[in-house]
């Protein structure tokens, strides 16, 4: 059990990093395990009931026929995340619902999961609305069958590969650039080699296998020290990440195109075989003492694809020295911190999402002074030998938060504040190394292990407070964050929280002044510069409610480009490239503090 938990533990930590941006702040956690995401409320917020009901039925999209035992999710901000199971007749009910918006989505082995309203593949769904006491009928569901790609891994002998994790990839925008990004749920191979993906939607996919693993991570870093000791053969021999149909490459990966229902089979991808290196070094702490009994993690760069599979762990022994072996080729970063501070981190991020009765969330842990180490390698087939690594405690950014618009809420010990990674391509490189602070009854903060561009969020604002900017001695740096520099004692932030908020609504109409139901509207500010800047406060979409109006809350005042469109993929409207291919059929507006504006819109071709 206690294994498990550490490895819950390292990853709760790197997919804490990935924030939502200031405009969602408040929202709730959301992650996503396989492919349906789910929403968890931050600590501190109980799940609201009410009179409402909603009821529904999922079927298959082919024949129509009811799909029995379904797993059905409603989620909003109120809520969290409840679960149904249809009946026989492919029926589900939620109870006790309060009035506001709400996400459905449904999965079921063989089929493609489907949010409720959503029409095509990789297309988000519609949202439902619901008032006081409304019963809500007929919230279908119509269930596409699943695709899947299946085959075999061999080594270069051609024998079977088992306990390979396969995944199937697909090219998306993210980060400021396209990259390769999972799509539903890896397989393992077995003992024969054989693996199957299943419940993809029609598209085109690229398919990798590697070997290592958060598993083999957590082992190796159980396992101590890889210094001294016995050594066996051939230990510079091993597998690099390989890509269909048997690259190392993601630039020349082929590409696989999947219709609705297709199985693609025979897709068998031979491992490339590589010299593995051998990584060693010694790290000292920031007063020169060796740092003894540290984490050493290497964890590959995500500028061509998101990956998280680890490049090594190991454990410096008691004069810092360390040892990394069996490290493929390739792009990493190379991270030494104790591991007891990594844990208390850990236990910090634990409490983020614990809470504890009567709406008071449970401090975290006293933190530790954590010092750590990270230098960026790129391991070609040779051995690296001889790093000198010095750790540092990072910088400290202390502040107060203000608030305007309304009393200093009740809960404000409760305000988990965490400072993020801007730099996508490098995240692992500070994934188990972000800052975390509670905040004080006065409203002041401290953080500390600050490194390199940092931008700030909570996760658990009160209900009706916005992120509306954070400054520093005056210059606002909510977008861009704040570049931290070792041993730096940064003060005077302050980040200003709202009661008052900006949306936009309404609704769209055809070339014939129809109403129309199905579409995404896309907001974008008016200044090109801002396209490209992390978070989404200055982009945002939306798809109709039942009732076929849009709503998008909480952006920022200033100018925007708005479009309606009948379909575009996830994530492809964030390209700076499209918004600037929309800009020419878009609507202008201006959103002041506080306003709500409504735009009627005219439907786009995509």
């Amino acid at each position: 059990m206690r294994t498990r938990l550490t490895a819950a533990a390292l990853t709760l930590l790197v997919a804490l990093v990935q924030a939502p941006s200031p405009a969602a702040a408040q929202q709730p956690i959301q992650i996503t395990p396989g492919d349906m995401p789910f929403q968890m409320l931050p600590p501190g917020r109980q799940p609201k009931t009410g009179t409402g009901r909603l009821r529904g039925r999922v079927v298959a999209a082919d024949t129509g026929a009811s799909v029995r035992r379904a797993q059905v999710r409603i989620s909003s901000p109120d809520i969290g995340t409840k679960t149904a199971l249809t009946d026989g007749q492919g029926r589900y009910e939620f109870k006790d619902l309060p009035a506001g918006r709400f996400n459905v989505s449904v999965a079921k082995s063989g089929f493609v999961t489907m949010q409720y309203g959503q029409t095509r593949p990789f297309e988000t769904g519609r949202p439902i609305d619901l008032v006081d006491a409304q019963i809500l009928e007929k919230a279908d569901v119509a269930l596409p069958r699943g695709s899947a790609v299946s085959g075999r891994i061999l080594d270069e002998f051609g024998e079977p590969v088992s306990d390979a994790s396969v995944t199937a990839m697909r090219l998306q925008y993210a980060g400021g650039k396209r990259r390769l990004v999972p799509a539903g749920r890896a397989s393992t191979t077995n003992d024969l080699g054989q693996f199957r993906v299943f419940g993809l939607p029609p598209g085109e996919y690229y398919v990798s296998a590697t070997l290592r693993t958060i598993d083999s991570m957590v082992m190796d870093m159980l396992g101590g020290s890889t210094l001294g000791g016995p050594s066996g053969s051939n230990n510079n021999s091993g597998y690099a990440a390989t890509y269909y149909p048997g690259t190392p490459n993601a630039g020349e990966a082929q590409r696989l195109s999947l219709a609705l229902g297709q199985e693609l089979a025979s897709i068998d991808i031979q491992m490339q075989p590589v010299r593995l290196a051998r990584i060693t070094g010694t790290a000292v702490g920031s007063d020169g003492k060796p740092m003894t009994g540290a984490l050493v993690m290497l964890m590959p760069t995500m500028k061509e694809a998101l990956m998280m599979a680890p490049g090594g762990t190991s454990r410096t022994d008691k004069d810092g020295n360390f040892s990394l072996s069996g490290v493929a080729p390739g792009e990493y970063s190379l991270q030494v911190q104790s591991l007891a501070a990594l844990m208390n981190a850990a236990s910090q991020a634990m409490s983020m999402i614990s809470g504890a009765e009567g709406g008071t969330a449970a401090p975290p842990p006293q933190p530790m002074e954590r010092e750590f180490a990270t230098a960026n390698v790129t391991v070609a087939g040779e051995d690296l030998t001889g790093m000198m690594l010095t750790a540092t405690r990072g910088a400290k950014a202390s502040g107060k938060l203000v608030f305007e618009g309304g009393q200093k809420p009740e809960t404000i010990t409760t305000l988990r504040l965490i400072a993020t990674p801007t730099d996508i391509d490098n995240m692992p490189a500070t994934a188990s190394v972000f800052g975390m602070s509670s905040v004080k009854e006065n409203g002041a903060f401290e953080m500390d292990g600050l490194v390199g561009g940092r931008s700030f969020h909570f996760m658990n604002l009160p209900k009706g407070w916005y992120l509306k900017r954070v400054t520093h001695d005056g210059d606002d740096v909510t977008d861009t964050g704040f570049d931290f520099k070792p041993g730096d004692s940064v003060e005077g932030f302050e980040i200003a929280l709202t009661t008052r908020t900006q949306t936009v609504t309404g609704g769209v109409t055809n070339d014939k002044g129809d109403a129309v139901k199905e579409y995404t509207v896309v907001v974008f500010a008016q200044d090109a510069d801002k396209w490209k800047l992390n978070g989404g406060r200055w982009r945002q979409s939306a798809r109709p409610d039942q009732q076929g109006q849009f709503k998008i809350a909480d952006l920022p005042p200033g100018d925007f480009y708005a479009v309606a469109v009948e379909y575009v993929g996830e994530g492809e409207w964030t390209d700076p490239e499209w918004m600037a291919r929309a800009v020419r059929d878009a609507t202008k507006f201006t959103l002041g503090e506080g306003a709500t504006k409504t735009l009627d819109l005219k439907l786009l071709k995509s």
